[in-house]
C-alpha cells in the first residue's frame, strides 16, 4: 500500500466558498436558485458557520445575494465575470511565484504535493482535486505575503473543467503544468515561474469558457 501523507488544504470557509463558486461557474447552480444555510452545509458535510462565512465571501464577489432568511440567491456568472475573475487570479498567482523565487522560500510543501500527486494519478485519480488545491495553496504560503495568500484563498474556484476533455485527461494536463511550474521554482527562475503560472491560469480560464460558448 502506498504511503500517501496528508496535504495542506485551505481553511474550511474558503473550501466551502470554492465549492459553491465552482458550482456557479460550471452552471451546476443556476442563476435564480436559492441556497439555504442548512441545506448547503449538509451537502458539503460541514457545519453552518463556515457556510455562513462562505456566503459572505461570495456575496462580496457578486455571485450571490444574501436574503433575510439566512439563505442566498445565486446571481450567476457570465463570460465577462469569468474573464475578470481569472485575470485577477492569473496576476496574483503569477506574482506569488515571483515572490517565492525572490525570497528563496522553502519548496518543501510544494514538492510534497507534486510527489503525492504523481502517485495519486496512478492509483486514485479522483482524489487529484485535493492535491491540485494544495499545490496552489503551498505556493501562496511560500510567497510569505499573508495578504496575497488570503486574497487568493478567497478567489479559489477549484478545477476549471471544460467540455473538451475527460476528468482524467484534465487532471494529467493540470499536473504536467504543475511539474513545469515547480521546475521553474526550483531553478529560482522568477520570470519563468511567473509566466508558467500565468499561462496555467489562463488555460484554466479558456477551459471554463468552453461552457459558455
Amino acid at each position: 500500500m502506498l504511503n500517501l501523507k496528508p496535504v495542506k488544504l485551505m481553511p474550511i470557509r474558503e473550501q466551502a466558498a470554492s465549492s459553491i463558486r465552482e458550482a456557479i461557474i460550471s452552471r451546476n447552480l443556476k442563476q435564480g436558485e436559492t441556497l439555504t444555510l442548512e441545506a448547503t452545509a449538509h451537502a458539503l458535510g460541514i457545519s453552518a458557520t463556515p457556510v455562513r462565512e462562505a456566503f459572505q465571501i461570495l456575496a462580496r464577489d457578486g455571485l450571490i445575494e444574501l436574503s433575510q432568511n439566512r439563505g442566498a440567491v445565486v446571481l450567476g456568472f457570465n463570460e465577462k465575470n469569468i474573464r475578470e475573475h481569472y485575470q485577477i487570479r492569473a496576476a496574483l498567482e503569477a506574482e506569488s511565484c515571483r515572490l517565492v523565487c525572490e525570497n528563496n522560500s522553502s519548496l518543501e510543501g510544494v514538492e510534497h504535493c507534486i510527489v503525492q500527486a504523481r502517485k495519486i494519478l496512478e492509483t486514485n485519480p479522483e482524489k487529484y482535486p485535493d492535491y491540485n488545491q494544495s499545490f496552489h495553496y503551498n505556493i501562496w504560503s511560500a510567497s510569505e505575503n499573508t495578504r496575497l495568500m488570503n486574497m487568493l484563498s478567497e478567489l479559489w474556484n477549484g478545477l476549471s473543467l471544460g467540455l473538451r476533455t475527460t476528468r482524467t485527461e484534465y487532471f494529467k494536463n493540470s499536473h504536467a503544468e504543475h511539474e513545469n511550474i515547480f521546475s521553474k521554482l526550483q531553478e529560482r527562475d522568477s520570470s519563468g515561474a511567473y509566466t508558467a503560472m500565468y499561462d496555467h491560469i489562463v488555460r484554466s480560464m479558456n477551459d471554463t469558457l468552453t461552457r459558455y460558448q
